[in-house]
């Protein structure tokens, strides 16, 4: 039996569920009679067990079974009655005023919200297009280029046609001791010996690197460092050392030659130049054309956020902060990082919790109302083009088909891109050319 429906706020319900005291002992009478028929003890056979033993042994978990079923079963009716969308799980709390003979709870807890999607025709969406041309081709075979570098000693004869003097210059890596005392003391990870990196790279801070160019192999150099005061190292951030380099070992970069080897080293067998540069191109438009739908995505999802009024059941958001954070620890963990006693407090995902879980709800009505269920043909054109930079295909097609789960990962994309369609194909879209290094986030690299 449950009270009405209570409403404490926006989201927030309350009803009471009671039932007599007499239907508990029932119900656990009959349990522990099942359960004497397998019971064990020592002393007696399977089955023998005084029924008085099996109510010591078994009882308390058996009681505790049948409130758990009781409760759970009435709620369930109870809601399914009032016709409640109830979110996440209940709190259950005994009432202290029941009535005698009678087990009464409180179960307090938040329904679905009501989704309003405001008018998407009226939405202005900026989305963004980028090409690919023979410069970005170019760099990126630049960029492959320093991937494969190999060093050589400075100075010698044959380097770059001359063997005059060698002095340290962007582009060499160099390989150098150094120690750096604050007020004539040493500090932690201020010192080194044989330590290497290439100059201009951005590796050492630009007063270490502009210190270093210039040197010739056996030359020091000492001179005042000031550390940013957001350095890493706190002890020493906004503070200034004196340093001495000493430069031991000068290399200068030899970049492989763009010729038959080199599009070999990147999978032409037959060392094609411009099947090599064809290669490059398709694969940097396929990248380019994951990064714009992304952004876009994410265009279409803030539009979204945006137009729909709606409260987020609380319940729902703790679920998904403490999904985020177990996955944060997992991460970490697989990267090598000691996270048995890290905290990972629940406040430092709800953001993004809230975020994730508003979306969930505004996708779940949009698909429903508009039927954008991600079809089998969609989820296997998606595969398939999954599969398209694989040496086999048909491999990564029995990958997700042999796996439920992998296979709703590819749907839920799919879902995802035919809301993202809808909404354009409806909203004030502007679309925006990007520049490639702007949308690949290609600058460091180069």
């Amino acid at each position: 039996m449950a009270t009405a429906v209570e409403t404490l706020g926006k989201l927030e319900r309350r009803l009471t569920i009671s039932f007599p005291l007499t239907d508990v002992r029932t119900e656990v009478e009959k349990r522990l009679k099942q359960q004497a028929k397998s019971a064990k003890a020592p002393g007696f056979r399977p089955g023998k067990v005084p029924m008085k033993m099996v109510a010591q042994q078994y009882g308390y978990q058996i009681e505790s079974d049948v409130l758990n079923d009781k409760v759970g079963r009435a709620f369930n009716e109870a809601a399914n009655e009032n016709q409640l969308r109830v979110a996440g799980f209940p709190k259950i709390e005994p009432k202290e005023d029941s009535a005698e003979g009678v087990l009464s709870f409180d179960a307090t807890f938040e329904v679905y919200p009501e989704v309003v999607i405001g008018d998407l025709s009226g939405v202005e969406i900026d989305t963004v297009k980028a090409d690919v041309s023979d410069a970005e081709i170019e760099k990126t075979i630049e960029i492959l280029r320093k991937q494969r570098v190999h060093y050589h000693t400075k100075g010698e004869a044959g380097e770059h046609g001359d063997g005059g003097e060698a002095i340290a210059a962007n582009g060499d890596r160099v390989t150098v001791d150094f120690v750096g005392v604050i007020d004539g003391v040493e500090f932690p990870g201020g010192k080194a010996e044989d330590y290497a990196f290439v100059l201009g790279e951005g590796r050492m801070l630009p007063e270490f690197e502009a210190a270093t160019v210039g040197l010739k192999v056996g030359e020091a150099k000492t001179f005042p460092l000031a550390f940013p005061a957001d350095y890493h190292g706190a002890d020493v951030a906004g503070k200034t050392a004196d340093f001495t380099i000493t430069l031991k070992k000068l290399e200068w970069a030899h970049l492989p030659a763009v010729d038959a080897e080199f599009a070999k080293s990147l999978g032409m067998e037959d060392g094609d130049l411009e099947k090599m540069r064809a290669d490059i191109k398709v694969n940097l438009e396929r990248e380019v054309a994951g990064r714009v739908k992304a952004r876009n995505k994410e265009a279409v999802m803030d539009a979204l956020v945006k137009v729909t009024d709606m409260e987020v059941p609380k319940v729902m958001i703790a679920q998904d902060a403490d999904r985020l954070a177990e996955m944060t620890r997992q991460d970490m963990a697989q990267r090598g990082m000691d996270v048995k006693d890290m905290p990972f407090p629940q406040e430092l995902f709800a953001t993004k919790a809230e975020r994730r879980v508003r979306l969930g709800l505004i996708l779940s009505q949009l698909v429903g109302d508009n039927k954008l269920q991600a079809t089998p043909e969609q989820v296997k054109a998606q595969i398939e083009d999954f599969a398209q930079s694989y040496e086999d295909p048909r491999e990564v097609l029995k990958y997700y088909y042999s796996d439920r789960r992998r296979l709703s990962e590819v749907e839920a994309l799919v879902l995802e891109e035919n809301v993202v369609n809808y909404v354009l194909g409806i909203a004030k879209v502007t679309a925006k050319a990007v520049a490639f290094d702007e949308l690949m986030g290609s600058n460091a690299q180069a």
